[in-house]
């Protein structure tokens, strides 16, 4: 069944949802999305003049206005229109859209509009069977979706259509909508005695979430539960919003944007120190269904990455939080991820243990370098080979240190790790400052001594090997 039959849409009339009524008629009725569909844009010209010849996909949250712009299309163009949804619909419904499509056209020389609502939802091999005929132009691919298509359709299908993203509705723009239905007598509810108390307008308008037809749905289920007061009046107060859209549905996908752009979101708060910021990410995850072990594990990363030495116990709070959660679990189990969450957003900051990948490149471009002989495990041949001979024992030395050759051969007084100078890191700073300059003091002697004995003299204590 073509969902873009006009004469059934009428037919249907007052059987179709307030949500489904309310579909703009026209492109002068579109609210919203004014950055591709006001007079003069590129998309509105080619809808206008019937000019739509590369495919399409529409990217957006629910309710945008994804598919009401695609019936606009299907108004003004003379090309045929088929409709299919990607949950219901296959490749053999695909096949006779198809021929159909190549019959229409071999003998009465018309275009076939395909579109496709949730595209996302057909695997690669569905996408595949599609694209020959994207390609060669016998259908012009419209698709809908609400994940992001350079991840979920084919790169194909992709570099063949001009990409349109939707943005949520905003409030100003959400109380036109629902201005408009209330005042509209032939779709809306312009011919009933309405009264919507303006905290019950607001309510509803908050908690539909940039989605008209979440508002729609909720003003519809209040209008037609309520028994009218006194006279003919429908009275919306504020307790028939509340239990008419009790709360907002978050959006939220483990697979999808939400999921990767919402952890994002809250990663980059806490690395920024910005406590509230983390807890409304936080708070979003866990009411979206969120594995709080993926949050959690994403804050031990953080720990070691973004605070590092700056306060150590930064790893020792996430990791205790991530142990309590699996002792606790939901609902109280939120108590240590906030309490995590919040430590580590106000912590001093330092990514010096990034140290270890500037470790890992000198590796890859020269190759491992040898260990030292006095180094190496004098335990198992340290008698016939002299392995360990000449290692120098820290803690036989004032301070538990003495300078000596750690690196291999060649790579003396490389420098990998730059403290940050923040919180605990300061401290580490200062000694590390003093025990490098000792290092390079020892290095410049032993280099400035042909017999390479220079310095071991001078440093009081006992060797001992290992």
């Amino acid at each position: 069944m073509d969902l873009f039959d006009h004469d059934l849409q009428q037919r249907l009339g007052s059987e179709l949802p307030l949500a489904a009524r309310m579909r703009p008629a026209s492109l002068d009725e579109v609210i919203g999305q004014e950055h591709i569909i006001a007079p003069g844009k590129l998309l509105r010209r080619a809808i206008e003049a019937d000019r739509l010849f590369s495919s399409i996909i529409f990217f957006g949250p629910p309710g945008s206005g994804k598919t009401t712009i695609a019936r606009l299309i299907a108004v003004h163009s003379q090309a045929h229109f088929e409709s299919l949804s990607a949950v219901l619909a296959g490749v053999v419904e695909l096949r006779r859209v198809i021929a159909e499509a190549d019959e229409r056209r071999k003998y009465y020389h018309k275009r076939t509009i395909l579109f496709v609502d949730e595209v996302h939802r057909w695997n690669k091999a569905q996408q595949d069977a599609l694209l020959p005929h994207v390609e060669n132009g016998m259908v012009t691919l419209i698709g809908a979706t609400t994940q992001n298509p350079y991840f979920e359709v084919i790169p194909a299908l992709v570099s063949r259509s001009r990409i349109f993203q939707l943005e949520p509705l905003g409030e100003q723009q959400l109380a036109t909508i629902l201005e408009r239905t209330l005042t509209d007598k032939e779709r809306g509810y312009g011919n009933r005695e309405i009264i919507l108390d303006d905290d019950a307008r607001a309510h509803l308008i908050r908690l539909s979430g940039g989605d008209a037809r979440n508002l729609l749905n909720a003003l519809e289920l209040a209008v037609e539960t309520t028994p009218p007061a006194s006279g003919q009046a429908v009275h919306i107060t504020l307790t028939v919003a509340e239990d008419s859209i009790q709360q907002r549905a978050v959006l939220y996908g483990r697979d999808g944007d939400e999921h990767y752009d919402t952890i994002s979101a809250f990663i980059k708060s806490v690395r920024g120190s910005d406590p509230d910021a983390a807890l409304y990410w936080l708070a979003k995850m866990l009411l979206a269904g969120e594995d709080p072990r993926f949050i959690l594990r994403r804050l031990i990363i953080l720990a070691g990455e973004d605070i590092g030495l700056a306060d150590p116990r930064g790893l020792m709070v996430a990791t205790a939080a991530a142990t309590a959660f699996d002792y606790i679990g939901l609902p109280e189990g939120i108590y240590p991820i906030a309490e995590a969450t919040l430590y580590l957003a106000t912590a001093p900051k330092s990514n010096s243990a990034g140290a270890i990948f500037a470790a890992q490149d000198k590796i890859r471009q020269e190759g491992a370098g040898a260990v030292p002989v006095h180094l190496m495990d004098a335990n198992r041949d340290g008698r016939a080979l002299g392995h360990g001979k000449g290692y120098l024992y820290p803690h036989s030395f004032e301070g538990h240190y003495t300078p000596q050759q750690y690196l291999p051969s060649g790579l003396e007084g490389v420098v990998f790790y730059q403290p940050s100078g923040v919180g605990y890191e300061a401290e580490v700073a200062e000694r590390l400052a003093r025990w490098r300059q000792m290092m390079a003091d020892f290095i410049r002697s032993r280099d400035s001594d042909p017999t390479g004995e220079a310095g071991e003299a001078d440093h009081p204590g006992a060797p001992r090997g290992e």
